[in-house]
């Protein structure tokens, strides 16, 4: 039996038992990582969520501007009129006016709608959005653009219509649309932008249109509107306004001139009817602006002819033409008798005169066209 060398017990103890100084520092030191582990990614996160907030702010706020905003409002209301959507933008909520709308605003009443149309409507582009502002839970949002050849700015009234979904709608405060109060002289027929029209087709008084009275259209704003006169028998090079004030009167006036094929009909007319009256062998034919006078008796009857045609100018006359007071020479062939000795004198006489005339369009697109002499 082997002896075995003692060992003391103290000294096995310590010998097998671990060190105590790492169990507890390792457990610390885990915590430690773990709690900057989990700081750095609450940071993170909370860096993350700031980032996706600002994100989600900055997208609602871009959405907002873009679609949903008073200046979204109005710069689809100028883009449909750019299109040539002029029936959607006739349907945009505020555009639309009624008698009583017009007359509040101090506008005829009667203003026809015959222009709100595609084929009235001229090029408009370059739309922007200058500012917006509230005021007393109105919004006034300008725009500037390029109608035609014009540059432009409008400022527009929006106001608050409801909701779509969470989104606010808008409306026009006041109707974006203006009247243009025409008055054309020398012509029932113009055209606007091209667009034919007719005063008795725009008028409340129909057929019955006094052809110099004004005729009240309604336009969109903002707009060109180019009026013109282009018929067989007067002729303009016709003027534009600028449509660029919602709920405003344009006035325009414009004078049409007769045409060369026109004067030439009239100077056909005169130089017929003035032919007619020599062939009257009267001195004095009737309903003509010359004549002769004898003291004596007629020894035949007389002949006459047109010495000298006359050349005729028109002159535009309310809402009608006239011949202004205008000369010609005609001349008399007739033999004389005298009452005193019985005796018989040929005459050949030139004899001048002048006259004028009214000249009238009727409802049918013809002329009415009346000579009388002058003094």
């Amino acid at each position: 039996m082997e002896q075995g060398v003692a060992e003391p017990v103290g000294e096995r103890a310590r010998a097998d038992a671990p060190a105590t100084s790492a169990p507890r520092e390792a457990p610390r030191a885990r915590r430690r990582r773990t709690r900057q582990r989990l700081a750095l990614e609450i940071t993170l996160l909370a860096v993350v969520g700031v980032l996706l907030l600002g994100a989600l702010g900055a997208t609602a706020g871009a959405l907002y501007a873009q679609f949903y905003s008073p200046s979204a409002f109005v710069s689809r209301y100028l883009t449909m009129l750019g299109e040539g959507r002029a029936a959607d933008a006739l349907d945009v909520p505020g555009v639309a006016v009624s008698s009583a709308d017009l007359e509040d605003a101090g506008l005829p009443s009667t203003a026809s709608d015959a222009l709100l149309r595609q084929a009235a409507l001229a090029q408009l582009t370059d739309i922007a959005v200058v500012s917006e502002e509230m005021q007393d839970d109105v919004a006034k949002v300008t725009v500037s653009y390029q109608a035609g050849a014009y540059p432009g700015t409008t400022t527009f009234r929006v106001e608050r219509n409801g909701w779509i979904g969470v989104a606010p709608a808008w409306r026009f405060a006041q109707s974006p649309l203006a009247v243009v109060d025409l008055t054309v002289h020398g012509s029932m027929q113009f055209t606007v932008n091209g667009f034919e029209l007719d005063k008795r087709q725009v008028s409340s008084a129909g057929a019955e249109t006094d052809p110099a009275a004004p005729v009240p259209l309604l336009v969109f704003s903002p707009g060109v509107y180019s009026v013109s006169v282009d018929t067989a028998m007067s002729a303009t090079p016709g003027v534009a306004v600028l449509s660029d004030a919602p709920q405003t009167g344009i006035p325009i006036e414009l004078q049409a001139q007769p045409t060369e094929e026109f004067i030439g009909v009239v100077q056909e007319r005169v130089d017929q009817f003035l032919a007619e009256c020599a062939t009257q062998q009267v001195l004095q034919p009737a309903g003509c602006p010359f004549g002769f006078t004898v003291r004596n008796r007629l020894d035949a009857l007389p002949v006459w002819s047109i010495a000298q045609s006359p050349v005729v100018t028109l002159e535009p006359d309310g809402a009608g033409w006239k011949i202004p007071t205008t000369e010609a020479v005609a001349h008399i062939e007739v033999g004389i008798k005298s009452l005193f000795d019985g005796s018989v004198r040929a005459v050949s006489e030139d004899v001048p005169f002048r006259f004028t005339g009214s000249i009238s369009v009727l409802p049918d697109g013809t002329a009415s066209i009346v000579v009388s002499g002058a003094e």
